[in-house]
């Protein structure tokens, strides 16, 4: 019957009735298909988004700007219409000094680092004769005419030198190995001798060595601990290397070299950890470190932690653990009572509730959450990197303050910035469906808020963990280029020399000359001397030699 036609309808209410209902019914039936069809439809486009998201984040990883920078929209049209031509030919990086710098770095960073590039280039030939280069050795060559050519082809007299031009050049000679004979003199009384008494022979001291009895000598340990865990050159490659100057030393050799100059340098090592649990604030970070697994001829994870002390606390430690479990850092962070910086991972809320702890967060991780989910909403990802670029703004000019005056200038512009920002925040988590991409950054955010607020309330805590990622970020070169630790023990030593290579690193201190000195001098240092071998005591007392000259 045609519901349209009111002639061709029944007269009986009863059948009108029924007549409505099955049309209420029919209506919901497809208004529940509609709505069945429009939640497809979401959830076809959250995938899509999200898929989107981790497309482009490979992208960037692999072809991009490892900086948390927004694209321009043609930057990201270009990056998937030139996706082919980018697998032939990867673009040049845009900042040199990638070591001086975070892969979380913030505009600011990479500002800072392109103008210090921009004010250390030298343009043209350098001068060797500048007093910069006084301290290296000079070789005098002198080139002389043969005599056949210095008489005069006008008269035939010989001609006399009247002066010379100088003219400079840079060579390397490379390193040299060198043989040490230990004579220790023997001397005895020759008077008790000769009348068949004791000549009560005396044999003179020997230094006591790193190694006892062992082959190596100070230079040439510290000379194998730089290369692998400052310069990150796998002890296959020294082994050629050794190879290359008429030596051959095993890869398995130096591993228990490096082995045996942890042993020696423990104790100085538990004075740092002292230290660095001694301080205000503790920066933590963590990666994974391959490890092999005995009888299967794979590895598994285990994982490296860092931990950077203060200002007045001024080392940087690191820890081996074989898995991710809060057991590691609660058991490093026994009797720790200040302020930890660390990102966002779970387990570390085990610690600061066991450990009275109060945790600070990490801007620099909230933003790359934001840029990363940038495809997704454009407009909500500006606004929320623009506040945050904000907050880095007040940081730059608080930056040579007291940490008073920090904070009085936190409280001031920084304050009212995180208001806005959280309310924003809380707009943004009602608009957006709760699988959206952007939603994981704002959920994020608005997890660690009071974490990421605690800058704001002590001028001591820096807004971001960047200091603990640069140093994560070596222990990175170091795995990609070594792939694996042989077992627990390896990963204790390699934590254990990583700490002394990094607080050099630190305190600008030559790693190699430093633990050249340590190293033969700590076995007969007594204990109560331990701390006038850390790295910044020792630099107080042994300036370093004069800068290195810029070629």
């Amino acid at each position: 019957m045609a519901a349209s036609d009111p002639a061709q309808l029944p007269a009986d209410p009863e059948q009108l009735r029924a007549m409505l209902l099955d049309a209420l019914r029919e209506r919901d039936r497809w208004k529940l298909k509609h709505d069945e069809k429009e939640a497809d439809c979401q959830r076809i486009e959250v995938d899509r988004l999200r898929l989107e998201t981790q497309l482009f984040r490979v992208l960037k990883w692999y072809y991009g700007r490892k900086a948390d920078a927004l694209s321009k929209p043609e930057d990201v049209a270009q990056l998937v219409l030139d996706f082919a031509r980018q697998i032939d030919a990867m673009p040049e990086p845009q900042v040199e000094d990638v070591e001086a710098i975070a892969d979380d770095a913030t505009p600011a960073d990479l500002r800072d680092v392109e103008l210090k590039a921009v004010r250390t280039i030298r343009r043209g030939r350098r001068n060797l004769a500048d007093a910069e280069f006084d301290k290296l050795p000079v070789v005098r060559q002198e080139h002389d005419l043969p005599d056949e050519r210095k008489p005069c082809p006008c008269c035939g007299e010989q001609r006399v030198q009247i002066g010379s031009e100088s003219s400079w050049q840079l060579e390397y000679v490379p390193g040299h190995f060198e043989r040490i004979e230990h004579v220790r003199l023997k001397y005895a009384c020759s008077s008790c001798d000769g009348n068949a008494e004791n000549p009560n022979i005396v044999l003179a001291d020997k230094p006591r060595q790193p190694i006892e009895k062992g082959l190596p000598g100070p230079g040439l340990l510290s000379f194998v601990v730089t290369s692998k865990f400052a310069d990150f050159m796998p002890l296959y490659r020294l082994e050629d290397h050794f190879a290359r100057s008429g030596v051959e030393v095993g890869r398995a050799t130096m591993s228990v070299w490096c082995r045996d100059v942890t042993q020696l340098l423990r104790p100085l090592y538990d004075r740092m950890v002292q230290w660095v649990l001694g301080s205000h604030l503790i920066c933590t970070d963590d990666t994974t470190m391959p490890m092999l697994s005995p009888g299967s001829g794979k590895t598994r994870t285990a994982r490296m932690w860092v931990y950077v002390g203060d200002d007045a606390h001024p080392y940087d430690v690191f820890d081996f653990t074989t898995s991710r479990s809060r057991d590691g850092p609660q058991r490093f962070l026994a009797g720790f009572k200040g302020t930890l910086l660390a990102d966002g991972y779970g387990g570390y809320d085990g610690v600061v509730v066991g450990n009275d702890l109060v945790r600070a967060g990490c801007w620099a991780h909230a933003r790359r959450k934001f840029v990363d989910a940038e495809k997704t909403s454009t407009a909500i990802a500006r606004e929320a990197v623009d506040l945050i670029g904000k907050l880095y703004d007040v940081e730059r000019r608080a930056k040579e303050l007291s940490v008073e005056g920090r904070l009085a200038l936190r409280q001031a512009e920084s304050r009212p910035l995180l208001d806005r920002l959280y309310e924003r925040l809380s707009a943004w988590k009602l608009q957006l469906l709760p699988k959206h991409p952007m939603s994981d950054a704002v959920g994020y955010a608005l997890r660690q808020w009071r974490e990421l607020n605690v800058f704001a309330s002590d001028g001591a805590v820096p807004i971001d963990n960047n200091v603990s990622e640069r140093e994560m970020k070596r222990v990175v070169l170091n795995r990609k280029n070594s792939l694996f630790v042989g077992n627990e023990r390896g990963g204790e030593t390699a934590a254990i020399l990583a700490s002394f290579t990094s607080t050099c690193r630190r305190h600008d201190v030559d790693v190699q000359r430093y633990l050249t000195q340590l190293l033969t001098n700590l076995p007969d240092a007594p204990m109560s001397t331990l701390d006038e071998w850390l790295p910044d005591q020792w630099k107080a007392v042994n300036p370093e030699p004069m800068p290195i000259a810029e070629v």
